[in-house]
């Protein structure tokens, strides 16, 4: 059916009838996979239509040379998104990534522990007691799977520890992701490794030296050791791992150099820090350095997350409040699917790689 007159056209989506996609499936992109072509025959309507939307946008953004962030908040390595992420970022579909440290960190302990893992599928019915059990046992959980403290967050930390207190005793700084590439680099962690290091997003990013932005690296597991040691004055120097500021100098000059021509896409799995930080870099080089119309806005934008937008949360944040501080342009194809990111971004990108 034709739109009726006075439908303002940015309410369409260009190629896509109203009410459906188009039906003219089995003449799509030849490149699509059995995912792809999955997607679009059955994601046709209301969430399953942005997922659809939103790959389409981003695979044509890859194919016309544009490059693409991924801010990645939450607990998605615990959920395994290294089977997924690691070939797009081998594949350069993924050119620059911001996570949590628990992100970066726990990657690393499912590649070298993950037969030690405990899965609570019934986790709704543990009681407080069950919990504390658990926390007692080097088991702490994260939903319905217990990290083991033992065989997994104690080997990285002796490995990280001796580059902490090499970098501090001769006077060197170094971002956080930089130490655990370079365990990844220096085979250290080899002889612990329990799958298949393709599955690892981090050793993928590590073989690349991936642009890798961690804000908030202290809500972290061995963020918490590192501060405990410059509290017990076993690292002289706090600065001897970098902190946000210098993150966000260092992603500065490299949204300068990448941005131009087709730009960057900005995919957002979760919110908060991981996410705000690295958008923000747009609105800090065209206001704070005056840079204006030199800067190019994020060229494209996803928000997958199941929070509802509601009481200032940044989580929850519609995509078009975005525009308000010059994040977005109202040109910039933008997406939110409120979804469960386990499911939505590894569907996204089968998609985008053609599954």
């Amino acid at each position: 059916m034709k739109p009726p007159e006075g439908l303002r056209k940015e309410t369409l989506v260009p190629g896509h009838q109203v009410g459906g996609m188009p039906s003219q499936i089995d003449e799509k992109d030849s490149s699509l996979g059995t995912v792809g072509t999955f997607i679009e025959k059955n994601f046709r309507h209301f969430n399953a239509a942005t997922l659809h939307e939103a790959a389409e946008a981003y695979k044509n953004l890859l194919d016309r040379g544009g490059k693409g962030f991924l801010a990645m908040a939450g607990a998605m390595s615990t959920a395994e998104i290294g089977i997924s992420l690691a070939e797009m970022i081998r594949r350069g579909k993924i050119h620059a990534i911001s996570a949590t440290a628990a992100n970066v960190e726990e990657d690393l302990f499912n590649l070298i522990a993950h037969s030690k893992y405990l899965r609570l599928p019934s986790y709704s019915d543990l009681t407080p007691a069950d919990d504390v059990l658990l926390g007692k046992k080097g088991l702490p959980r994260v939903t319905d799977t217990s990290i083991p403290e033992r065989e997994a967050m104690k080997v990285v930390e002796e490995i990280i520890s001796e580059y902490w207190e090499e970098a501090d005793e001769n006077g060197q700084s170094y971002f956080p992701h930089e130490f655990f590439y370079r365990c990844i680099k220096d085979e250290e962690l080899e002889d612990h490794y329990e799958i298949d290091p393709k599955d690892s997003w981090m050793v993928a990013a590590a073989e690349r030296n991936l642009p890798l932005y961690v804000f908030g690296w202290a809500d972290s597991t061995m963020g918490n050791v590192f501060a405990s040691k410059v509290f017990k004055g076993e690292i002289e120097d706090p600065h001897t791992v970098k902190g946000s500021i210098q993150y966000m100098v260092h992603l500065a000059h490299w949204y300068l150099a990448n941005s131009h021509g087709e730009g960057i896409g900005f995919i957002e799995l979760g919110g908060g820090i991981a996410a705000d930080g690295p958008i923000c870099v747009v609105p800090m080089l065209k206001e704070d350095l005056k840079m204006g119309d030199k800067v190019p806005y994020w060229a494209y934008y996803l928000q997958v997350c199941d929070a509802h937008t509601s009481y200032g949360g940044y989580s929850g944040a519609d995509p078009n409040e975005k525009l308000s501080w010059m994040k977005l342009e109202p040109s910039t194809p933008r997406f939110s699917v409120q979804s469960d990111a386990t499911i939505v971004a590894p569907l996204l990108f089968a998609y985008v790689l053609g599954y």
